[in-house]
């Protein structure tokens, strides 16, 4: 699963859905894998605007990416600091993905298992919704 798509979601626990705490999820024990993406700097600048900067930082630090800025970039790439971190920007959320491990919830816990870079986001029978009814007719 790309880093990008980290950006997009949040804890499937119905109690968690008013909780800021459950955005973003956390990694622990991520299994990294860097694949070639052709750099697309229009892409980048189109993004930027959708992107949680505080979340993306955060998930950032938890994987050992360091290089980006605390603040985020407005995606002018007139000077040579500024491209790259678009390219930085680029290398950990289109080219890292993470392929095991698991993606935890900062406000109840509830762990996301990765398997082969896909994400199991079905929840177990007792954290499902207490509130639905099965009608049989």
């Amino acid at each position: 699963m790309k880093i990008l798509t980290v950006n997009f979601l949040t804890c499937a626990v119905k109690a968690c859905k008013t909780s800021a705490a459950s955005f973003p999820l956390h990694f622990q024990d991520a299994e990294l894998e860097q694949r070639d993406v052709e750099y697309n700097p229009t892409f980048l600048q189109n993004i930027l605007p959708r992107l949680e900067w505080a979340a993306i930082i955060a998930v950032a630090a938890e994987l050992g990416f360091s290089d980006l800025p605390a603040t985020k970039p407005d995606g002018d790439l007139e000077t040579e600091e500024e491209q790259q971190v678009m390219r930085n920007l680029h290398t950990l959320l289109l080219e890292t993905e993470v392929m095991a491990g698991k993606m935890v919830c900062g406000h109840c816990g509830h762990e996301y298992k990765i398997k082969e870079g896909i994400a199991n986001f079905l929840l177990p029978n007792h954290l499902v919704e207490a509130d639905r009814v099965l009608v049989l007719v």
